[in-house]
């Protein structure tokens, strides 16, 4: 779908709206209300996703076992709490398009990101850089800090961040190439996001694998803003690891467990070095609980603790939903989304707004970046009449219509009002 397809009017909203086959999983979202009972224009999915009506359910069981069975719960629950992180494996891995020895759903996105760093964030006096976004988000800045200062280098020196063109506000390509053939011998890791938080754009994660492996880095992936908002296919790229947390477009709920990705490769690479955990131990001889740690054949060997189940309960609701819609028939509904509503934006453009996300469908998700110098009076102005985005200082607003909750008469409202007050 392209601009050229889209129409002024609240009439062609809603024609979309009634021809979208994936129109009736809104009603699966409890939606905001606002003070006076209508509900929210919700575009801020990208921060925290809305809750399905199933997830009561599946928590309720939950606390139903645990009330009746107390620890016997762990092994004759409804679904037996020991391997109950499994019930989301094969969703998480069809998702990412990673094979199910390659995915885990643990912890939380920072605790993993440090967890792989131990193990694939080797430096040495010649190959010791990590190359990250200038701006990267700031939880992933610190981690990468932290982690040069454990191995005794200086941020200083060992940091490389890539930024945009002077006057530019996304990466493009062929920078991203040049400064990797650039700098290669010299950097360690590479650790990008999927998709920019601020930005919203969608990096080439195939193409940038290639360029590092191609160097002898390792490549590497935060996909807070890409699960289950863009397409991924993390086996057949090849990527070393990826981290994502599982709050915002997976509808988790607030700090939600992560999930992490490592490539079948590294499956059996018992010589990594790593933080240990008695549930990434063997699961044959686990509750024998020996002194020696013999971790897990691909990404569960990783695992720490055992897994939160009333904090996985919510996202099992979630993760059903996604598997019913497809991903792809998803991606489908979110580039005509994202597209309607640049179409109505950029009919209005002026000085005094610009969208800095990249207009090729491609190259971004369900987001639109809007830069507008002083507009954070109009965010919180929007905001109180019950259309919730998301402002990031000093004059971006971030709007993400969803396609899951999300509909075209969204867009519509949300546009007419935003630009009534721009």
């Amino acid at each position: 779908m392209n601009a050229q397809t889209f129409e002024l009017g609240e009439g062609f909203a809603r024609e979309m709206d009634a021809r979208d086959p994936l129109a009736h999983f809104r009603e699966r979202f409890h939606i905001p209300k606002t003070k006076t009972g209508e509900e929210c224009i919700y575009l801020c999915g990208h921060s925290l996703g809305l809750q399905p009506k199933s997830a009561q359910a599946y928590l309720h069981q939950e606390l139903e076992d645990w009330a009746e069975l107390g620890v016997e719960g762990h092994f004759q629950a409804k679904h037996p709490w020991v391997p109950y992180h499994r019930l989301l494996t094969e969703q998480t891995a069809a998702l990412v398009g990673a094979r199910p020895l390659e995915a885990v759903v643990m912890n939380s996105l920072t605790v993993n990101l440090h967890l792989m760093m131990t193990s694939f964030y080797r430096p040495t006096p010649k190959r010791y850089k990590i190359l990250i976004e200038g701006g990267a988000f700031p939880s992933d800045q610190y981690a990468v800090k932290s982690q040069i200062r454990f191995h005794n280098f200086d941020a200083a020196d060992s940091l490389l961040e890539i930024r945009p063109r002077p006057g530019e506000f996304v990466l493009r390509d062929e920078d991203i190439q040049s400064l990797i053939e650039r700098e290669g011998d010299s950097i360690a890791l590479i650790l990008l996001g999927g998709v920019n938080y601020v930005t919203g754009q969608a990096f080439d994660i195939a193409e940038i694998t290639k360029l590092g492996h191609r160097q002898g880095c390792v490549v590497a992936f935060d996909l807070a803003h890409a699960v289950g908002n863009i397409p991924l296919r993390l086996h057949e790229w090849g990527s070393d690891f990826a981290v994502w947390c599982s709050y915002k477009y997976l509808n988790g709920g607030p700090g939600c467990v992560g999930g992490c990705f490592v490539h079948e490769r590294h499956s059996k690479t018992w010589d990594l070095p790593r933080f240990a955990g008695w549930w990434g131990h063997d699961e044959k001889t686990r509750f024998q609980m020996g002194p020696d740690f013999h971790p897990m054949a691909g990404a569960e060997g990783w695992q720490l603790s055992n897994p939160p189940i009333l904090a996985l309960a919510p996202l099992r609701a979630s993760m059903g939903i996604f598997s019913e819609a497809g991903m792809e028939s998803l991606r489908t509904k979110s580039i005509g989304l994202t597209g309607y509503l640049e179409f109505l934006l950029r009919v209005a453009e002026s000085k005094n707004i610009s969208i800095i996300t990249p207009r090729d469908p491609q190259r971004r998700g369900a987001q639109l970046s809007i830069r507008l110098p002083q507009g954070r009076e109009i965010c919180d102005k929007l905001a109180a009449e019950g259309m919730i985005g998301d402002w990031r200082e000093p004059d971006t607003f971030r709007v993400a219509p969803v396609p899951l909750y999300n509909s075209y008469q969204d867009v519509y409202r949300f546009a007419q009002r935003f630009l009534a007050l721009c």
